[in-house]
């Protein structure tokens, strides 16, 4: 059975702003929310440009698990927008959005989450919140140093930890969810929930139809002194044809820079008696707008260029050092080798590296391999990995050494000849006498001197 989705978007710039920073799209496959920040009009340009992007998943040809790779993909196109954006205007240095999206297949729901806008399903009554705040005080309950309840008015809470602002390290949460019919969605901005309870909500939610839903959850931030803009999108997901249709709602800061609005936008107005209200100072009592520091742990970045240049510079001087070093450590390698049919002392490592030579010859000996037994032939003709170069000429010693022994063993003795005498001759009278025949003595022994042929086997 295949499920839709019966939508309405409305924005509302309050009661103590004069530009609107929210944007909001709602079609039949993506519900998409993105509050700007950043002051001045970068806030507005951050949420549309996000929402001019990711609005292209509105589509039926995705579903299933692939929603989750669009979304990713969708955030992160948008970030770069974002990176573009501040490179063509310095001014707009600081600006950012978040993210809040619900991809829908018919079957199921793709979430992709990024700051503190927030989205909610309520099945069977029951309100439940599906995003996960990226803020200061959300990071303090989910360590248990406060509550929820003490969240709900801590000074901090709308102080940002992660945000789309064109900067590498912005990732969202990515999640698939189950569906059913009659389950009712809700996208927001923080100025709802920052100033209305939960409770409130929940009631606002249980009834109505998805238009009077959001005229009745913002008239709720209004009357609750909610001092930011206020952007609210409810979904139910039906079984029939949608009363809404299936024509994409467009509202905020993105339907009005679409109509040729905002623009530059005007100055955004200061609470009064805000804790940043500033009495002196040096800027003639100027207030700093709260929406400028929702993420000011990250000081603004400067000449984007320049530093990329930089960090790319070091990238590189980095790999360049790392690669000088891992050569000299090679040339201060030493091995015994073989250099055509003599012994060789070897600098570096025996390393195949396409177009690099990390070896060569350092000394040629005058020891010939053949003259070596099998086993010290096959050991040099394999290399011999020595300490250093002392430790090398040790090996080249050894070989000469044992060379030697088995030259000396293998080299049978120069007989030495007997003087010969002229044996007396036998008288006359009395026939020769015949000594029986002697057998010929045993060899004892299989080479001169008695050697075992195997101490010096292979020798030539």
């Amino acid at each position: 059975m295949t499920l839709s989705l019966d939508y309405a978007a409305l924005s509302d710039v309050g009661r103590v702003r004069r530009n609107n920073e929210d944007s909001a799209y709602a079609g039949p496959h993506l519900l998409l929310l993105a509050d700007g920040m950043g002051g001045a009009a970068a806030g507005e340009v951050a949420s549309a440009a996000a929402v001019q992007v990711i609005r292209r998943l509105d589509t039926a040809t995705i579903g299933g698990e692939d929603m989750i790779e669009a979304l990713a993909g969708a955030v992160h196109r948008a970030n770069e927008r974002l990176s573009e954006l501040v490179e063509e205007d310095p001014e707009r240095e600081g600006m950012g959005s978040t993210v809040t999206a619900l991809m829908f297949d018919g079957r199921q729901l793709g979430l992709a989450h990024l700051g503190d806008s927030r989205a909610y399903r309520m099945r069977d009554g029951l309100l439940y919140q599906l995003s996960h705040d990226h803020t200061f005080v959300q990071s303090l309950v989910d360590e248990g140093r406060i509550s929820q309840e003490e969240a709900f008015t801590h000074p901090h809470r709308n102080l940002i930890l992660r945000v789309l602002d064109g900067r590498p390290d912005s990732d969202p949460d990515l999640q698939i969810l189950d569906v059913q019919a009659g389950d009712r969605l809700m996208l927001c901005s923080d100025g709802l929930p920052d100033y209305v309870a939960a409770e409130v909500i929940a009631a606002s939610m249980a009834d109505g139809t998805p238009d009077s839903v959001v005229v009745e959850l913002i008239t709720h931030a209004l009357e609750a002194g909610s001092n930011d803009n206020i952007t609210c999108i409810v979904a139910d997901v039906v079984e029939t044809e949608p009363a809404s249709g299936t024509t994409p709602q467009l509202v905020g800061a993105a339907a009005e820079l679409a109509q040729g609005g905002t623009g530059r936008g005007e100055p955004t107005t200061l609470v009064p008696g805000g804790s940043n209200s500033g009495s002196g100072g040096g800027r003639g009592g100027t207030a700093v707008d709260p929406e400028e520091l929702r993420y000011a742990p990250r000081p603004p970045k400067r000449f984007p260029w320049a530093r990329r240049i930089l960090a790319a510079v070091i990238v590189l001087g980095l790999i360049a050092g790392a690669g000088w070093w891992g050569y000299r450590w090679t040339q201060d390698q030493y091995y015994v080798g073989t250099d055509g049919d003599y012994v060789a002392i070897y600098q570096g490592v025996d390393a195949d590296i396409p177009g690099l030579n990390l070896t060569k010859v350092f000394e040629k000996q005058q020891l010939q391999v053949d003259k070596l037994p099998t086993y010290n032939r096959q050991q040099v003709e394999g290399n011999i990995e020595a300490d250093d170069l002392a430790g090398a000429r040790v090996i080249v010693s050894e070989l000469q050494r044992t060379a030697e022994e088995c030259a000396k063993k293998l080299t049978p003795p120069t007989p030495t000849p007997k003087p010969s005498t002229t044996p007396p001759k036998p008288p006359a009278s009395k026939a020769p006498t015949t000594a029986p025949s002697s057998t010929a003595p045993s060899s004892t022994a299989s080479t001169p001197n008695g050697v075992n042929p195997d101490d010096c086997d292979g020798v030539k």
